[in-house]
């Protein structure tokens, strides 16, 4: 699909995450991610990915559920998994125009960035909302 948009001379964006608990934040920094290009591609943790780095606790709503939430968002085109620690793989497969991350990282340290920019893309990051995260959240859940 990715080859097939960019050969009708769309701009294809990814992003990646877990998106666990889907709230402002999360949508917010997505539609802003499809307003650098024309398609949005999401790279989505995988459960087991997941819990490899956030703890046996994580995630809250399994892979199919957090990535049928996030397809039915309009502004999102395509949800793939990955499996592995980080989406390096996928990227590379998928060679995006644009790579989009939170403006926690630096540009030059997002994993992909490399792969992106060497086959003629860019990378930028996007400021989030503050206050939002899905740690917050289950954090004022178990105090309620």
């Amino acid at each position: 699909m990715v080859k097939a948009w960019q050969e009708a001379g769309q701009k294809v964006v990814f992003t990646n995450g877990c998106f666990d608990l889907l709230h402002l934040g999360h949508v917010d920094y997505l539609e802003n991610a499809k307003n650098l290009g024309d398609r949005l591609v999401i790279g989505l943790n995988s459960d087991s990915s997941i819990g490899r780095f956030k703890g046996p606790s994580r995630p809250l709503q399994d892979q199919n559920s957090r990535a049928r939430v996030l397809a039915a968002l309009q502004f999102v085109d395509l949800v793939v998994f990955f499996n592995e620690d980080t989406p390096l793989e996928l990227i590379s497969q998928l060679r995006p125009n644009v790579l989009v991350k939170g403006s926690d990282y630096l540009a030059e340290n997002i994993v992909g960035a490399e792969v992106v920019k060497k086959n003629g893309g860019v990378v930028k990051t996007i400021d989030f909302v503050p206050g939002y995260s899905t740690t917050k959240i289950v954090e004022k859940i178990k105090k309620s």
